[in-house]
C-alpha cells in the first residue's frame, strides 16, 4: 500500500553528526498536503527508464526516446483529469479547469529532455511535483478558482541545433526566425525538427503570448548550499545572465628545441595567466556580496598541440554568470584590459576579443517567493534564499508574467550527470509546498 506524506516534522539524532530535521509520515492529519510519496518516486523512475540503451539517464530532445517520454507524460496527465494540447513551438501543456471562467491560469513546469548521459531528475522533477501538487488538490476537493496548467517546455537543455530553451523562447515570442533556421550535424534544420515532434513553426510568430496569475517551477539545486546546511528548500532569488567572451591569441609556433627561450612568441602563457586571472578576479567579484557571480575558463585551446611546437596560437573562451548586468559588465572590462595588457607583456598579439552570447539575469518574482516561504513555513520546512547559477525555463516566463523558482537539495551537488540524485522524501516536500504555494495563490484576488 502507498504510503502518504503529511509532513510533520521530528527530529533525528543520527550517531557522528548534529540532529537532522526530517519529514515523518502521519496519516491521520488531513489539514497536511495529500502527497503520495511512493507514487512521485514511482514516476521519476519510471520516466527516467525511458532512456537510450547502454547511455542512463539520455532522453535528448527532438529523439526517438524523447517522444516516448512525451507519450508516458500525456497518459498521466490524462489519467488526473487534466486535458493535453501542443502548442506552435511544440511545447506539451495539461490544464485543469477552475472554477472561474477566464481567470488567467497558475503555470507550473519544467522539461522532459536530458543532456547525454543526465541524471534522473533534473527537468523532470519540476513537472512530475508539479503533476502529484495537482493531484493532492484533487484529493482534497479543494475549489481552486484559476485554471492549472503543467508544462513540458521543448528543449531547455542545449539541443543538436545549437539552442536552448527552444519551446520557452517560443511561447513567450523570442524564438525568432534566424533560431528556425540553425541546423544540426545531419542539416536537419529546428524549424523541421519542430514540426516532427508536433509544433508548427509557421504559426510561433503568431502564437499569442500567455497571460498567467504566476509561474511556478521547482528544481534540484544542482549545488551544495541546502545539502551542507542541511535545509529543506532554497527559494530563489534570481536565475544569473550568462555572458560568454572569446579571448584569441597569436604568437608563433617554432621548433621546440632549437628555438631559444629569449626569442619565442608562446601563446599559451598569456592564456595560462588569463587562466589565473580569471579565477582569482572571479572570486574576488563573488566576495563583494552583490549577488551570485561566477567565471569560469570552460574551453582553452592551443595550436597547433604538439610536443615539439612551441604554441603559435591559444583560444579561450570564459563563461560569466551572474545576478547583476553591472557585475558582468565590469568583469568583460577588466578581461578586454588585461588580455590587452598581458598578451603585450609577453610578445604576443591578441588577435580576437569578443562576447559570443549575452542573456541578462532573471529576478524571480518577489511576492511569488514570499507565498513560496510561507508555504514552507506553514509545513514547518527550513528554507534559505540563494540564486541560480544554471539557466531555466522560468527565465524565459519571467518575461511575461510573474515567475519564481523551489529548489530541492541534491546529493553532492551532481547534476547533469548519472549520480544525479534527490530523496523520495525531498521531492515529497518540494511537492507539498507547491501544494500550499497554488492555494495561497489561487486564493488571492483575480
Amino acid at each position: 500500500m502507498a504510503r502518504k506524506v503529511f509532513n510533520n516534522c521530528r527530529e533525528d539524532a543520527s550517531a557522528g553528526g548534529p540532529p537532522k530535521r526530517v519529514s515523518a509520515l502521519n496519516t491521520t492529519t488531513d489539514s497536511k498536503p495529500p502527497i503520495d510519496q511512493d507514487r512521485l518516486w514511482n514516476d521519476h523512475m519510471a520516466l527516467a527508464a525511458i532512456t537510450d540503451p547502454g547511455k542512463p539517464w539520455t532522453r535528448r530532445s527532438f529523439s526517438p526516446r524523447f517522444l516516448e517520454g512525451r507519450a508516458w507524460l500525456r497518459e498521466q496527465f490524462l489519467a488526473a483529469g487534466m486535458t493535453v494540447r501542443l502548442d506552435a513551438g511544440a511545447n506539451l501543456i495539461a490544464r485543469l479547469e477552475g472554477t472561474v471562467k477566464g481567470a488567467p491560469p497558475i503555470m507550473l513546469g519544467s522539461h522532459s529532455d536530458t543532456v547525454p548521459s543526465g541524471g534522473r531528475f533534473d527537468g523532470i522533477s519540476g513537472i512530475l511535483t508539479a503533476l502529484e501538487a495537482v493531484r493532492a488538490l484533487q484529493a482534497s476537493n479543494y475549489p481552486f478558482r484559476h485554471p492549472i496548467e503543467i508544462v513540458d517546455f521543448l528543449a531547455e537543455e542545449p539541443s543538436e541545433y545549437g539552442l536552448s530553451c527552444v519551446g520557452s523562447r517560443a511561447m513567450v515570442g523570442e524564438l525568432d526566425a534566424k533560431m528556425l533556421t540553425y541546423t544540426n550535424a545531419q542539416g536537419e534544420t529546428l524549424a523541421d525538427a519542430i514540426i516532427r515532434v508536433g509544433g508548427d513553426p509557421a504559426a510561433i510568430p503568431h502564437m499569442e503570448k500567455p497571460v498567467i496569475a504566476g509561474y511556478l517551477e521547482l528544481h534540484i539545486e544542482q549545488g551544495v548550499v541546502l545539502e551542507r546546511n542541511k535545509l529543506d528548500l532554497g527559494l530563489v532569488t534570481g536565475i544569473a545572465g550568462i555572458t560568454r567572451v572569446e579571448i584569441a591569441l597569436k604568437g608563433a609556433a617554432d621548433h621546440a628545441g632549437s628555438t631559444l627561450m629569449r626569442y619565442r612568441r608562446d601563446a599559451s602563457l598569456p592564456a595560462a595567466e588569463l587562466l589565473l586571472l580569471v579565477d582569482r578576479e572571479a572570486r574576488a567579484f563573488a566576495g563583494r556580496n552583490e549577488g551570485h557571480f561566477v567565471a569560469t575558463v570552460g574551453v582553452l585551446e592551443i595550436s597547433p598541440n604538439a610536443a615539439n611546437v612551441v604554441p603559435g596560437g591559444a583560444r579561450m573562451i570564459i563563461d560569466i554568470r551572474a545576478e547583476k548586468v553591472a557585475l558582468v559588465d565590469e568583469f568583460v572590462a577588466l578581461l578586454d584590459r588585461e588580455s590587452t595588457a598581458i598578451a603585450g607583456r609577453l610578445n604576443v598579439d591578441r588577435e580576437g576579443f569578443a562576447i559570443l552570447s549575452q542573456n541578462p539575469p532573471a529576478p524571480c518574482d518577489a511576492h511569488l517567493r514570499d507565498l513560496l516561504g510561507r508555504s514552507a513555513d506553514k509545513l514547518g520546512y527550513s528554507t534559505t534564499t540563494l540564486a541560480s547559477g544554471a539557466g531555466h525555463d522560468a527565465a524565459f516566463i519571467s518575461h511575461i508574467g510573474p515567475s519564481a523558482m523551489l529548489f530541492i537539495p541534491s546529493r553532492d551537488g551532481k547534476s547533469h550527470c548519472p549520480e544525479e540524485w534527490s530523496e523520495p522524501e525531498q521531492l515529497a516536500v518540494g511537492a507539498a509546498t507547491l501544494f500550499e504555494t497554488i492555494r495561497l495563490l489561487d486564493g488571492q484576488n483575480i
